[in-house]
């Protein structure tokens, strides 16, 4: 101790004057909200950085800027996983007939149903691969249509686009986007969007940025939840994904999009206030 002491030119009383000298109110209100940080670090699954965080906590009542929870975040070494490069998994060598870009890269929608994109994505576990099949409604992020699946065949499309349809029940005239993959580009599925009077439409040959959104998703998703995570069977990532999707994306992930809102908030906002113009 006395050579340490010596190191750092402080005398023995002096260091332990510094040691048990009580907190100021400074330190007690930065590990209360060092707490409060950590635990919605967590709750995000490692996922928020800064400037989600401060949202968070500020949505629920606890005042604090950026400036204070990014050096909290990086004093206590607190930092969001990164994304990798999402690989498309979608097979477009095929024979059937590519719809036009109609989406044009336009993300935004005025309101809801106005435009749906979709994609498929894959995890690995010890009992083989699992694809996930999705579908997002571009105006409020939501994931509203999935299916889980051991094939990735135009079966699992399908069936995610049924469940959005059935959630939604969309007026005619709705644009539906997605890559060129066969799953999408099948007679059956053309045949579904047909019977709902959905409009298809695809991305161009080998441009990766005309589905962004739908990719951002799974982005999210494998950075989230699946990187990492070692799957024992098929149903252990099953629970996971479903859990990630109605449990935590839906329902309470931040979107600076949004305005750091869940598409569930964002949605609720729209139609409260739909109600009051009326």
């Amino acid at each position: 101790m006395q050579k340490m002491c010596e190191v750092l030119g402080l005398s023995g009383s002096g260091y332990y004057d510094w040691v048990n000298r009580p907190e100021s109110e400074k330190e007690k209100e930065d590990k209360k909200l060092l707490k409060e940080i950590k635990r919605v670090h967590k709750e995000s699954h490692e996922t928020y950085g800064v400037r989600r965080v401060a949202a968070q906590l500020n949505k629920e009542g606890i005042s604090c800027g950026k400036t204070r929870v990014g050096r909290l975040m990086r004093e206590n070494n607190i930092y969001c996983k990164t994304r990798k490069k999402y690989k498309a998994t979608t097979n477009s060598k095929h024979n059937y007939p590519i719809a036009p870009n109609l989406l044009e890269q336009d993300f935004e929608a005025e309101k809801p149903d106005e435009k749906y994109v979709g994609d498929i994505t894959y995890v690995w576990t010890d009992e083989g691969w699992l694809y996930l099949a999705g579908v997002e409604d571009l105006f409020n992020r939501e994931v509203i249509g999935w299916k889980i699946s051991e094939r990735m065949t135009v079966d699992i499309t399908i069936s995610a686009m049924e469940m959005a349809i059935g959630r939604r029940t969309p007026k005619e005239g709705l644009i539906f986007h997605s890559d060129r993959g066969s799953q999408y580009a099948a007679n059956a599925y053309k045949e579904l969007l047909k019977k709902y009077g959905i409009r298809q439409s695809m991305s161009r040959k080998g441009n990766c940025y005309d589905n962004a959104c739908a990719e951002s998703f799974f982005s999210s998703l494998k950075k989230d939840v699946i990187y990492g995570a070692c799957f024992k069977t098929r149903e252990e990532a099953r629970k996971t994904i479903i859990n990630y999707i109605e449990g935590f994306y839906n329902s309470r992930r931040l979107h600076s999009s949004l305005g750091y809102k869940s598409p569930r908030e964002y949605i609720n906002d729209y139609y409260r206030n739909q109600k009051k113009v009326a």
